[in-house]
């Protein structure tokens, strides 16, 4: 007898089971796509014990004839291909016919269908993948799909689930997703009985941003609009010109996330986790926010069926673009002119709600060595936190040279009557008698950097931040990484027109190397010498450095070469020369930036002021550290209870 033998069909669906349900919530997948390929308005999911005791997909779309819901349970039985050539552009959700069957054969799944052809339904049971019973029964029109006991005659896969909150996870995550893929559908979900997430239909996609992740959110995302750029077809195959189309949401530079998961990629409707597609989200990103952070991005793109493949995954998370490199691009560019264009701006962190303990027992201290801390952690070798004495303030503002304050006139404010405290101990609103205010005031203009323009400089805190106003609020610019900015893209800008400034050096300066670090300097000299280096070997794993960049002194000529080095042997593998550079740019401009603890007279921060406004992204630094901070004039309103 031969070794070789034909799997039984309730083994083979086990097996595919083993690909295509790995937990509850790809059963959720399965069965939510195929509800929204049925053409619902309506999707509600119901689920019990984290998926494993039930799973109920209730939709109003258009059903199944009796003949069908029985062929639905075959392999590989599908209403979505017909030949090979529609594997080229597919165009629904699912189309492989394996999700029904292989649900089927590894739980007790009750399926209730009735097309509006029909005037009674059918109830299919089956259990463990054998049929238990068919018959007509008195439905709405629509699809009920219930799963009960999950891996029920497969413990072993069993044993492999988290816990029921983690199971629930996932299954919440993939109906939010789903919700913000298609805004003119209404989505339910209920676990226990609770409600977990309830939206209706609307007509935009900013409208399901503000139901799912509420009004906080919102106002921290950039509306990306429609962003669309062609190509030309294939000249062989004779096909027409064909547009790649993005649109969505992406966070301000503030909003640092420590994983993926608030990232939302979608490509024709699907629901995918795309390399190269999130690669091109890091890219628009690269030196806006830090190497370990990660955006809020909800993004779809749109493109012809033909030009993506979405048969490439058992579980059809995973797609392959046939322009790949367009695709990313794309992606990339339209991204980042986004952020450019809109030049967002970080505001300082206020609470949510008044706080209840009086003004004077603020501990405002704390927000102030919050700030020496931000700036003393940017150095190598920070010097001491400053200590406040009794001649000397918590803060310590440094006042321009032109800038005389007149002396205060201070006055202790009597106690508040209790005739004016409701309960809560909520202070009542006083009616303002000290006039109106100035037009326009209380009215909170759009926060963007733009604003950097008008900004007039007050003086410094701690020697390291900036204090400016205009009429937007109170801004707080650190002048290190503004400078950082200005100097990075000024090096970019030179390395991009073979002009960049270098000095000569008037000994030059040896450096030894490790053998690593003599393979890279040779591996990159043509890189050091694009950003302002000289450099000649000098004996053996020694080179001499006889000219560097304008802007970087002589002292940090040593650090600036070992960096760039470290850059080079830990990335260059993974990333494009082009990235290397602004690496190399970035760690320049650190260097010759101006440091904190160092006073600038008010002309000095003026100009750096218009200098960063010029730049093209001043919300950060290279590294990704914000540059300004703003205190918008409608909270400073609020505070004195002007609002």
């Amino acid at each position: 007898m031969g070794r070789i033998r034909v799997l039984s069909d309730i083994v083979a669906n086990k097996i595919a089971a083993g690909e295509v349900v790995e937990r509850p919530a790809s059963a959720v997948k399965e069965l939510l796509e195929n509800s929204l390929d049925a053409g619902s308005s309506r999707v509600r999911v119901e689920a019990e014990a984290g998926g494993r005791r039930l799973i109920r997909i209730t939709d109003d779309g258009h059903g199944m004839l009796r003949d069908d819901a029985l062929l639905a349970f075959e392999r590989h039985a599908t209403s979505k291909l017909a030949d090979v050539h529609d594997l080229l552009q597919i165009a629904t959700l699912g189309f492989r016919g394996e999700a029904l069957p292989s649900i089927a054969s590894v739980s007790r799944l009750t399926l209730e269908t009735r097309s509006p052809e029909e005037t009674t339904g059918t109830t299919v049971e089956i259990a463990g993948g054998r049929i238990v019973r068919c018959e007509e029964s008195a439905l709405a029109a629509g699809t009920v799909i219930t799963v009960r006991d999950l891996f029920y005659n497969v413990p072993a896969r069993k044993k492999f689930l988290r816990t029921e909150q983690t199971e629930l996870a996932h299954i919440a995550s993939l109906v939010t997703h789903y919700s913000l893929a298609y805004p003119a559908k209404s989505f339910e979900l209920r676990h226990n009985g609770a409600e977990l997430l309830s939206v209706t239909a609307v007509s935009t996609l900013r409208d399901r941003v503000f139901q799912v992740f509420g009004s906080q959110t919102l106002e921290e995302l950039i509306d990306l609009g429609l962003t669309e750029r062609e190509f030309a077809g294939d000249e062989d195959e004779g096909s027409p010109q064909r547009t790649y189309a993005l649109r969505g949401f992406v966070s301000r530079p503030q909003v640092q996330k420590s994983n993926r998961n608030s990232i939302y990629v979608f490509v024709n409707g699907r629901l995918i986790r795309d390399r190269l597609l999130l690669h091109a989200l890091s890219a628009a990103y690269h030196q806006i926010i830090p190497p370990n952070a990660y955006p809020f991005a909800l993004l779809f793109l749109d493109c012809s069926v033909a030009e993506v493949d979405v048969n490439v995954h058992p579980s059809k998370t995973e797609v392959r673009f046939r322009r790949g490199t367009f695709a990313h691009d794309f992606v990339r560019d339209a991204i980042k002119g986004a952020l450019n264009a809109a030049r967002p701006v970080s505001s300082l962190p206020l609470p949510a709600s008044p706080p209840q303990q009086p003004a004077a027992q603020l501990p405002f201290s704390e927000f102030t060595q919050k700030l020496e801390n931000f700036a003393y952690e940017q150095q190598q070798q920070p010097p001491q936190p400053l200590q406040p004495t009794a001649a000397e303030p918590v803060i310590a503002l440094r006042q321009p040279a032109l800038f005389t304050p007149p002396a205060p006139d201070v006055t202790i404010a009597p106690p508040v009557p209790a005739a004016l405290m409701q309960p809560g101990s909520r202070q009542r609103r006083i009616p303002d008698t000290h006039g109106p205010l100035p037009p326009g005031l209380a009215a909170e203009p759009a926060a963007s950097l733009d604003a950097l323009r008008n900004l007039h400089p007050l003086g410094q805190l701690h020697d390291s931040f900036i204090i400016a106003a205009s009429a937007d609020g109170l801004w707080i610019i650190d002048q290190h990484v503004a400078h950082e900015r200005i100097l990075f893209e000024k090096v970019l800008r030179q390395m991009a027109l073979g002009q960049v400034e270098r000095q000569s050096l008037l000994m030059p300066i040896l450096l030894e190397l490790t053998a690593a670090q003599q393979v890279e300097c040779e591996r990159i000299s043509a890189d050091l010498e694009a950003v302002g280096f000289e450099i000649e070997p000098f004996g053996p794993r020694t080179i001499a450095v006889k000219a560097a960049p304008a802007d970087v002194s002589t002292g940090e000529v040593g650090r600036v070469i070992f960096e760039i080095l470290e850059i080079a042997d830990q990335e260059m593998r993974q990333t494009s020369f082009a990235d290397i550079r602004h690496d190399m740019a970035a760690s320049i401009a650190c260097r010759a930036a101006i440091k904190i603890n160092n006073p600038l007279d008010p002309r000095r921060m003026q100009w750096l002021l218009d200098e960063l406004a010029a730049t093209q992204f001043p919300m950060s630094c290279p590294h990704g550290r914000p540059i300004a901070l703003r205190y918008p004039t409608r909270e400073i309103l609020k505070g004195f209870h002007r609002i």
